[in-house]
């Protein structure tokens, strides 16, 4: 009876997402207990309270164009787009183009991108977003990071992401 009503959840949420859940479901179909654990740990990454959807949704994309090529990338934009990010700002994250943006939604960027690079350069870019947004907002954009990163490592290592796609921004 659990695994049914998650999986109708699941469809609704492919609904919401604009894109297929499969590997989630076959989690679901092989262990109920590891998809538990992933829901979980979803609620915590999708916490956004202290920084704006544009800066939040900056490090998602960035970190999940990191992993991913496809429909990983696609479902954050849509969810960047149900939350108000502007068409534009998602075009220059996607087009790696922060410059054009500017202030913290670049800084939120190159923060993203030197953490997943791991360069040593996320301490400026970590201090001025400190400087705007606190701990509390480092905290958010962390498990930002983490959550770009999370599904598509998760849906690659299950055999599922298995093509690109070309990631398109909604009007």
């Amino acid at each position: 009876m659990l695994r049914g009503i998650i999986l109708n959840r699941l469809a609704a949420a492919e609904r919401v997402l604009g894109e297929p859940l499969d590997y989630l479901r076959h989690v679901v179909r092989v262990s109920t207990g590891a998809f538990l654990k992933i829901a979980l740990l979803s609620p915590v990454q999708w916490n956004r309270k202290h920084v704006p959807a544009d800066v939040y949704y900056t490090a998602v994309v960035v970190a999940a164009r990191h992993e991913d090529c496809g429909t990983c990338v696609q479902t954050v934009v849509n969810l960047a787009r149900k939350d108000g990010v502007a068409a534009e700002t998602l075009r220059a994250v996607l087009d790696r183009r922060p410059a054009a943006i500017g202030g913290d939604v670049e800084a939120a960027y190159r923060f993203a991108t030197a953490v997943l690079e791991n360069t040593g350069d996320e301490g400026e870019f970590r201090e001025a977003l400190r400087e705007r947004y606190g701990d509390r907002g480092i905290v958010e954009l962390a498990m930002a990071i983490t959550r770009g990163r999370f599904y598509p490592t998760l849906k690659r290592a299950l055999g599922y992401a298995t093509s690109c796609a070309l990631v398109e921004v909604q009007v």
